[in-house]
């Protein structure tokens, strides 16, 4: 089997390294110049994913046609707000039965779109039953290192699907189906914005009941807008659910609570961004869905404060005295 990874950040280049592991012949879009020729001469990607050696069947290219073009399965897995763009330039090329994987967790926002959504905008019909999500926790450094791994593959055909699922699977990087490919998507996408409220909790050293009840209101927020567009409750309680809110808001590995740690500790978003190389999704998620929860009436409080602390430099401690004098309430929703 042919794969195209279209993205060579540190998950494009981990799930690179995988297939490639498996003895697939993988062809690598890398963006940069720089990067394409080290992973081409020294078989290494220092910049995203530095100590790794890469198997000599992933081959790094520039051209992002010659990658897509007559390959079985491509896998996308560059930042949300890039994703149009690049599908864009990438699918007049796709083979017409090509089995498309999306990687990437956000949402657009301009469109409030998902990441298959966007594609759907640019794909043909025919194309969609052969669109699938991979998310779940699972760190870039941790599953190269072959640490056993959990995920969810999710498409409308469980057919796509379990197609997914036997390429990727290995005896470290475990793989469930799912036909619920809305709520797989909010729930990669959400939790770094959760991820960025707990490590703010973190960086004012709040400790470990404040970070547990963040995460755990946290997912109630992302199952109270998950149900009003159509998603099973029940994907909130697996692996792209609470599975990966556990990981993201917890772990040292996490982008996303690396920048609510800073945030806490009195930084401003602009000087954080100066410092980071890799992109934290949750920054521009937490637009996407701040404005998307007003729009469809959904309370969202914990998204709310984090946007606010994010683009209108609120204190953190002015942040966290809102949502904890709120009106009193009953634990659970209605729904």
């Amino acid at each position: 089997m042919r794969i195209g990874v279209v993205g060579g950040g540190s998950w494009g280049t981990a799930l690179a390294h995988l297939l490639g592991g498996k003895g697939y012949h993988v062809d690598l879009w890398v963006f940069e110049h720089d990067i394409c020729e080290e992973i081409l001469t020294k078989r290494e990607n220092s910049t995203f994913l530095p100590g790794v050696r890469l198997p000599d069947n992933i081959h790094p290219s520039n051209d992002i046609a010659e990658v897509v073009s007559d390959k079985e399965i491509v896998l996308i897995v560059v930042p949300s707000h890039v994703l149009r763009s690049v599908a864009e330039t990438m699918a007049p090329h796709l083979r017409e039965n090509a089995i498309v994987v999306v990687a990437t967790k956000g949402i657009e926002n301009e469109t409030f779109k998902t990441m298959t959504d966007v594609l759907k905008d640019l794909l043909p019909p025919s194309c969609h039953d052969r669109l699938s999500v991979l998310s779940g926790p699972s760190f870039a450094r941790e599953v190269v290192k072959n640490i056993p791994t959990a995920v969810t593959i999710a498409s409308s055909n469980i057919e796509t699907a379990q197609q997914v699922q036997k390429t990727f699977a290995t005896d470290f990087f475990r793989a469930y189906t799912s036909n619920d490919v809305i709520g797989v998507e909010l729930g990669g996408a959400l939790k770094n914005v959760m991820a960025i409220a707990a490590g703010v909790s973190d960086g004012l050293e709040l400790g470990h009941n404040t970070r547990a009840a963040l995460i755990t209101r946290g997912l109630t927020e992302i199952r109270r807008l998950g149900l009003r567009l159509g998603a099973n409750p029940r994907t909130f309680s697996g692996l792209a659910g609470m599975g990966d809110l556990v990981l993201t808001c917890t772990g040292d590995l996490s982008r996303n609570r690396t920048v609510g740690i800073k945030l806490g500790r009195g930084m401003k978003l602009k000087d954080i961004l100066a410092d980071m190389q890799m992109v934290a999704e949750g920054i521009k998620t937490t637009k996407s869905v701040y404005n998307m929860s007003r729009k469809l009436g959904v309370e969202m409080p914990i998204v709310e404060q984090t946007y606010h602390m994010l683009y209108n430099d609120l204190d953190p401690k002015v942040a966290l005295k809102t949502l904890m004098s709120r009106n009193l309430k009953d634990e659970l929703d209605n729904q």
